[in-house]
């Protein structure tokens, strides 16, 4: 197939930046986990709901399950700079949470991640925090303070906001479908590359209007 390579260098990158919500866990492991194309069910991750409605698109999956704001934060250069994506899609902070960590901690790491973005020129699609079925009430209440944050936050960069917590929840705090009370099953998955892909479409549609003569 000699036109393979031509066909998928021409292909719309977007950079999907997170954690276990991202990697697709517990259905799949990301490439970043399982080098180099990953391994599981592909349909549990959102970015293979996105690439299905857009197929010029590639979603390039850089979640690691388990990881914390901070871990992602480190890996910026390496998993989104090198990359060079049209558009970035950050999604973390579940982690934080579930370990106890500070918020301020994880207010700064996003901030962190939002301003490198914005100085390589990146336009970002901003995720709330999945919720999880064991959660307790006080981590309820900081998830809550830490989606609203990062909802005034996008308003305020000019960045696109995206309610995928309200994408997979039932009732309030709790996964509509989960195979293990923590991560969402593959309808969750899906319903997350629902609410992704009009926010990535408002921001690549506004490049291409901005780059026309």
């Amino acid at each position: 197939m000699p036109h393979a390579a031509p066909l998928e260098a021409a292909r719309v990158r977007v950079v999907a930046l997170g954690d276990s919500t991202t990697a697709g866990t517990p259905g799949f492991r990301s490439p970043l986990e399982a080098p180099p194309a990953g391994s599981g069910n592909p349909e549990s991750q959102y970015g293979y709901w996105i690439e299905k409605k857009h197929p010029e698109w590639k979603i390039l999956n850089r979640g690691v399950n388990g990881e914390t704001s901070g871990r992602i934060l480190a890996r910026f250069e390496r998993d989104v700079l090198a990359a060079k994506p049209r558009a970035l899609v950050v999604l973390a902070g579940v982690n934080d949470l579930y370990q106890g960590l500070a918020e301020e901690i994880l207010r700064r790491n996003l901030d962190a991640i939002y301003e490198k973005a914005a100085r390589a020129g990146i336009p970002v699609v901003a995720c709330s925090i999945l919720p999880y079925n064991i959660e307790t009430s006080e981590v309820r209440q900081k998830m809550n303070r830490m989606n609203d944050w990062i909802r005034a936050e996008a308003a305020s960069r000019g960045m696109v906001f995206c309610d995928t917590a309200r994408a997979v929840e039932g009732s309030p705090g709790m996964l509509a479908g989960t195979p293990d009370g923590l991560h969402p099953d593959v309808s969750g998955y899906r319903k997350m590359g629902e609410v992704i892909t009009p926010a990535l479409e408002q921001i690549l549609k506004s490049r291409k209007r901005a780059k026309r003569p």
